[in-house]
């Protein structure tokens, strides 16, 4: 059973990422038409959606650290 999930998986994201790369192309044309609004709230939204892992990744990092120094003590 879980093989046969997988494989839907596989398909299903090979499917879909043709759809995913057409959007970039369509947010980087209207970034690069000039001084648009929308153009300033994609470049937002890309900074916040960039942000989010860096933030995970410290905020794990410093848990871990603090559970660690627990144990040594």
């Amino acid at each position: 059973m879980l093989s046969k999930l997988k494989l839907f998986g596989f398909f299903f994201f090979l499917l879909t990422s043709q759809l995913i790369e057409a959007q970039c192309a369509m947010c980087k044309a209207v970034v690069e038409s000039g001084d648009n609004p929308m153009a300033e709230g994609i470049n937002n939204g890309i900074l916040y959606l960039m942000s989010m892992p860096y933030i995970l990744v410290i905020a794990a990092m410093v848990l871990f650290y603090k559970r660690y120094l627990k144990k040594k003590i």
